[in-house]
């Protein structure tokens, strides 16, 4: 008969501190604690550490694994296993230590529709001393200005509105000398108008139409290919009877 009295059960286990270790770890942390003799005790952590980082090799990615694994083991001795560490050996304190709460960044801007990101692109467009790039960021700021102002309007912006905010927001120190071109959504030209005015598709049938006019279809009934005028004629009687009926 089989004698279940030395089995352990889960329930009668200790609390499992850190289970990506197994329960053989944390046995050997507690067998740690036991032993009374100092070297002895130091060189069983040691082995312990290399058997740890066998068991875990993706710690081995991480950078300052070995200090990881040193904690690790302090964790589950529950701070009271006295070995040397060639790191510091870490406390209850530190480890239950909060950082500081994040102050979330309150941006108000003076101008809604543009956002604060515009405003911060006018202070170092106000403190830019080449006149080249400060040229350069005014154009892009009256840019952008234009096409927020179409992102929250119905219809397109004037030029001159956009120099009049700009003015009012650097004190008259920046001047766009573009115009700067912003499609609006409801605006259906085509992007390619600008290439209709060389002929568009008259052009393109004009360019097909330079062929050599003197080779006549070819007849695949047995009709001869030199024959230029026969095939020129056929083609002009179709068209009429076609007109005619």
């Amino acid at each position: 008969m089989l004698n279940t009295d030395n089995m352990e059960y889960n329930t009668t286990r200790n609390h499992l501190i850190m289970k990506e270790y197994g329960r053989h770890i944390q046995k050997m942390v507690e067998y740690l604690l036991k032993i009374e003799d100092k070297e002895d005790r130091q060189k069983n952590a040691n082995a312990v550490i290399e058997l740890m980082g066998f068991l875990n090799p993706h710690l081995k990615n991480v950078e300052d694994f070995r200090h990881k694994l040193w904690d690790h083991l302090f964790l589950i001795s529950d701070f009271t296993l006295d070995v040397e560490s060639p790191y510091p050996i870490p406390t209850r304190e530190t480890l239950k230590a909060k950082p500081e709460k994040l102050r979330y960044p309150k941006k108000y801007p003076k101008f809604n529709h543009l956002g604060k990101n515009i405003e911060l692109v006018i202070d170092k467009a106000l403190n830019e001393e080449n006149p080249e790039k400060k040229q350069g960021f005014a154009n892009s700021i009256a840019y952008y200005m234009k096409l927020t102002y179409s992102n929250w309007h119905k219809e397109l912006v004037h030029d001159d509105n956009i120099q009049t905010e700009l003015n009012s927001i650097t004190n008259g120190e920046l001047e766009f000398n573009n115009r700067p071109f912003v499609k609006h959504r409801t605006d259906n030209r085509s992007e390619r108008d600008d290439y209709s005015s060389g002929g568009g598709r008259n052009q393109y049938r004009q360019n097909f139409g330079g062929r050599d006019n003197n080779r006549g279809p070819r007849d695949n009934r047995g009709g001869n290919r030199n024959n230029n005028n026969g095939g020129r004629d056929n083609r002009n009687n179709n068209r009429n009877f076609k007109k005619r009926y």
